[in-house]
């Protein structure tokens, strides 16, 4: 088993050993039109779009480390309609409209996705299987009923399914029902990334690596090469955002980790299911979640690994190494076929959470400094989105996109450590309690989503 930035990186390095090398870093002070601070899927996708606004303009990407080295190169490869705010929740703030045209937004990016991946030939395993929702005991099964009949109201297409509907899809252990919504396709992120950089820089734009921002000011970024002046500065640094000075409580790292199989023979999938690449998850509250790779292995990853104090980012192999034993033990519980299946990668890292769990985008037109993040693990989408819209409100456009309800939006910032700390902590450690008292006793817990409600005001 390999600890790696993730399998994603391990299969674009075994196609082109040289993909991966390091651009040159920032040369000194420099002037551009734009400067983007992060050269994951939200910052790619908002120089894509700028440029298809005006091919002009003189964009520079600004990279840390490499292009995808944050979530966008180890997510679980789901490019979803999800967003971490219910519609019916987004309504009750913004008003019917606004919560359906976020729905409706969301639902078409995913074909966006699709429809720039065809047409730029970018070759990321993306595949239309929609998404499959387990339910393995009865308070998960009325969740899903609840969700389904929730997104009926807004426009989603979700199905109910009883356990031989949900077998026609995938088939786990101890499945009693669940749902099927299409609107998710599979992809491998990294190519994804690596796609979107060979476009840019076709068009134009300058990307940096192994070049860290020290600071975000009105119209320039301090970086350790040098200063970049700009009239508009673009953050896009994920859960890297609470590293940044003055910007330490807008968002808070918590970790997601994976593992991945080795490439499974056919007479295994015939057992599995996942025919036409459907991602899958089950209704407990610590999420999990998988999807079958382009070279048949299963993908399978959870949230819920532990906070650092001071939402200190560190990567530690043996947290990697816990959380994948932890996720084998899942993954053979839902398909006991893969008792012996090695596990040949586990990886993990951060995502951003804002405080209220409210993804957003905004652009200060006073300080020219844009933003846009906290997905809370629902990003590969909403970073497309995101970028049309940071694009839309650098070209002044009035597109319904920069109408739709979390464009401006500020979430509360996080308590002060350790309150922080201790609230983070108790959220996880009540997700795990509420699974395994629904577990025993048939009955859903309160406990995990009444704390959540305390914890986000």
């Amino acid at each position: 088993m390999t600890a790696s930035l993730s399998l994603w990186f391990d299969q674009v390095a075994a196609e082109d050993p040289d993909a991966l090398v390091a651009r040159d870093p920032l040369d000194g002070d420099d002037v551009v039109d734009v400067v983007i601070v992060g050269a994951g899927l939200t910052g790619l996708w908002t120089a894509y779009y700028l440029l298809e606004h005006d091919p002009a303009l003189e964009v520079l990407v600004v990279e840390a480390e490499v292009a995808g080295f944050g979530a966008s190169g180890r997510n679980g490869g789901w490019c979803s309609a999800l967003f971490p705010v219910s519609a019916d929740e987004l309504a009750r703030r913004h008003g019917h409209d606004a919560a359906a045209d976020l729905r409706a937004a969301m639902r078409d990016t995913v074909v966006e996705v699709g429809g720039v991946a065809a047409a730029e030939q970018i070759d990321c395993g993306f595949a239309f299987g929609g998404t499959v929702t387990l339910a393995r005991n009865r308070p998960q099964l009325e969740r899903i009923a609840s969700e389904v009949g929730a997104g009926a109201r807004w426009g989603d297409e979700s199905h109910l399914l009883g356990p031989e509907e949900v077998e026609e899809h995938v088939r786990a252990a101890g499945v009693i029902g669940g749902s099927y919504t299409p609107d998710c396709a599979r992809i491998q992120p990294l190519r994804l990334v690596r796609g979107l950089v060979d476009v840019l820089l076709s068009r134009g734009a300058r990307l940096v690596e192994g070049t860290r921002a020290l600071r975000l000011s009105p119209r320039a970024v301090v970086t350790d090469h040098g200063t970049v002046r700009a009239r508009w500065v673009i953050r896009a640094t994920e859960a890297w955002t609470s590293q940044l000075p003055g910007s330490e409580r807008d968002l808070a790292p918590v970790y997601s980790h994976m593992i991945a199989t080795e490439p499974l023979p056919p007479e295994v999938w015939a057992q599995i299911g996942l025919d036409r690449a459907q991602t899958f998850h089950d209704a407990r509250h610590l999420i999990v979640y998988g999807q079958r790779t382009t070279d048949d292995r299963l993908a399978f990853g959870g949230r819920g690994a532990p906070y650092h104090l001071r939402s200190s980012i560190r990567p530690a192999y043996d947290q990697v190494a816990s959380a994948a034993e932890h996720l084998r033990r899942e993954l053979v519980d839902l398909f006991p076929v893969l008792d012996r299946a090695e596990i040949t990668h586990r990886w993990g890292g951060p995502l951003g959470v804002a405080r209220d769990w409210n993804p957003s985008v905004g652009l200060d037109a006073e300080t020219g400094i844009g933003w846009a993040g906290g997905y809370v693990g629902d990003g590969v989408s909403t970073t497309n989105l995101a970028g049309r819209t940071l694009a839309d409100l650098v070209a002044g456009s009035e597109s319904p996109l920069v109408r739709l309800p979390w464009v401006g939006h500020r979430s509360p910032r996080w308590e002060p450590e350790p309150l922080r700390w201790a609230g983070i902590t108790a959220a996880r450690r009540a997700a795990v309690w509420a699974d395994r008292t629904e577990v025993r006793s048939g009955h859903t817990s309160r406990v995990e989503s009444v704390l959540n409600t305390v914890l986000r005001r």
